[in-house]
């Protein structure tokens, strides 16, 4: 069955363009003109990803971003931003997007970034055909790779998919620096020219989630001026 793609944006021709090159590629694209109307379509069609502009009318994308993730951790969300929205692009990782876009964008890079989604969550599902590594457990954290949860103690921590992959990416990396670079080659599947902040916000959101004091971290920890470390809690 092809994956269901949502598209949501207000201007015709982009909702065409990227219609056009996402079928031709054989996913499946329902479109919505605004907020409202997404909302609607992602309860009712249940899609597999969402591509959202922010700059929509009756309800906005970030506030759109903001009730999907209140209701749905696993839904990958693409946003759309024009270059000059700078505060709510990071805005909108906040909130819970996974990836984004600026505007004008190329059909060939977005229908990439779709592909490079859909490989990341299938690698995911495969977990490596390896039924070893089923759960990964490190001090009080336990990941189960199988049910895509995350538990510290007897707490569940509700992670967005790109959440997911990096604290699995850092986990399975354990004791190794990581640049920032390598994160997002190996995280988010492609190069972003230079654009390394994708990272520190996920990282930060993970931090708030999977730390107890997030601001003296224990698992996650910033190598400074090269990127990040995974490590456990010491012993004694």
């Amino acid at each position: 069955m092809s994956k269901k793609v949502l598209v949501v944006d207000d201007e015709p021709s982009i909702i065409k363009l990227v219609q056009f090159n996402l079928e031709k590629e054989g996913f499946q694209v329902l479109v919505a003109a605004d907020g409202e109307a997404a909302l609607a379509k992602i309860k009712e069609d249940q899609p597999d990803l969402l591509i959202l502009d922010l700059m929509l009318p009756k309800v906005d994308g970030l506030e759109v971003c903001k009730q999907v993730r209140a209701h749905s951790h696993h839904l990958p969300i693409l946003m759309l931003t024009a270059k000059t929205e700078e505060f709510d692009k990071v805005l909108g990782l906040e909130l819970g997007a996974d990836d984004y876009m600026t505007k004008p964008f190329s059909p060939r890079e977005l229908t990439a970034r779709v592909k490079a989604i859909f490989r990341r969550m299938e690698a995911l599902r495969q977990n490596d055909e390896d039924s070893s590594k089923q759960f990964l457990q490190i001090g009080e954290l336990t990941i189960d790779l199988d049910g895509y949860e995350v538990h510290h103690r007897q707490r569940m921590i509700d992670l967005t998919p790109k959440e997911f992959e990096l604290l699995i990416y850092l986990a399975n990396h354990r004791g190794k620096v990581l640049s920032r670079d390598q994160l997002l080659n190996a995280v988010w599947d492609y190069d972003y020219i230079g654009d390394t902040r994708i990272v520190d916000v996920h990282v930060s959101h993970l931090r708030e989630k999977v730390e107890e004091d997030s601001r003296n971290p224990v698992y996650i920890k910033t190598v400074r001026g090269i990127g990040y470390k995974f490590e456990g809690p010491k012993e004694g």
